[in-house]
């Protein structure tokens, strides 16, 4: 039975992050897929223990290794290091990792020091009796692959929101392991850490979104946007469109090249759909798009599509949306 392995990433105040509790419940369901197997949680950091708690409460052991470099250092490259250790101690035959800023680092490392193979940025994977068979999105999402590992281990990383993180029946135990030797490789030093300076709510876990697209017209136009949004109790998105043209920050970009969401409600906004902004957000429960042009490619896969301006609809929805909360 094959041996998975989940990197756990902490966040900047030593939590566990979401996209690894997301990793973590996939790997529990690859391993039942591939008849059963060991499944293990590693975290690796200069204060491993809370996030390594918070890693048990999804999968049955948990190891620790404790590395103070990682505290001013990024962490990529220095758990690569000492996973790689880890790795030729114990033998495991797949890792599991975050298709984030540290697990792509920490991919493209640890393939290098293990001779690896990686299967990059999958949307889901499922379980086989020969190993995982990993589903990705590609050439901007116009064709959906599969991939596996030709000799059984290797390194697969996930993208965020591919799945539902679920905790699973009983915590694990977490174990301090050790590796000898310096880290070899340069690390590079943290200069500065920077909040993002938005008041706007994070759109990462939101479960309402509203985006505004090229139709929106401007930075005045999300004033609307931003009306509906407060009085649904969502967040803010937009397209590439609109971050490019100064309209929005970056931080609530959607899509190929932003952030990938998956709310209950996703209300869009002006937004044509466009394949590049589509991988980013097709996995919302519900889809409501307003727009002009009853031929736009969102038509396609919206759940439901308003025909109109979306500064009429946009003012008619908010009106009631206020009446009723009054």
């Amino acid at each position: 039975m094959a041996s998975i392995w989940v990197h756990g990433e902490t966040a900047g105040d030593g939590s566990l992050t979401k996209l690894s509790t997301e990793v973590a419940t996939l790997a529990r369901s690859v391993a039942e897929g591939m008849g059963g197997g060991d499944v293990t949680g590693v975290v690796v950091a200069a204060d491993p223990g809370a996030a390594a708690q918070e890693l048990a409460m999804y999968l049955p052991k948990v190891l620790t290794l404790t590395e103070p470099a990682t505290a001013d250092h990024a962490a990529g490259m220095i758990v690569a290091q000492r996973l790689a250790a880890l790795i030729e101690a114990q033998g495991p035959d797949i890792v599991m990792t975050g298709a984030g800023s540290e697990g792509r680092d920490l991919a493209g490392a640890l393939s290098a020091l293990t001779g690896w193979g990686v299967l990059a940025n999958a949307t889901a994977v499922k379980g086989a009796p020969d190993g995982p068979v990993a589903t990705h999105s590609v050439f901007g999402g116009k064709l959906i692959t599969e991939s596996a590992l030709t000799d059984g281990k290797g390194i697969i990383t996930v993208r965020p929101n591919s799945v539902t993180a679920e905790p699973a029946g009983a915590t694990g135990q977490v174990e301090a392991a050790t590796v000898s030797g310096e880290l070899q490789q340069p690390a590079v030093p943290i200069v500065d850490r920077l909040d993002a300076e938005t008041k706007a709510a994070q759109i990462d876990d939101a479960r309402i979104i509203v985006a505004g697209g090229r139709g929106v017209g401007g930075p005045d136009g999300f004033g609307l946007i931003r009306d509906l949004a407060d009085a649904l109790g969502g967040a803010v998105g937009a397209t590439r469109a609109a971050v490019d043209s100064g309209w929005i920050p970056y931080s609530q970009q959607i899509g190929q090249t932003g952030k990938i969401v998956k709310p209950q409600l996703y209300l869009a906004m002006g937004i044509s759909g466009a394949i590049q902004h589509k991988v980013g957000m097709q996995t919302a429960s519900t889809i409501i798009a307003v727009n002009r042009d009853p031929d736009a490619p969102i038509a396609d896969f919206a759940d439901m599509i308003v025909i109109g301006d979306l500064v009429e609809v946009g003012n008619a929805l908010l009106a009631e949306l206020r009446a009723r909360s009054g």
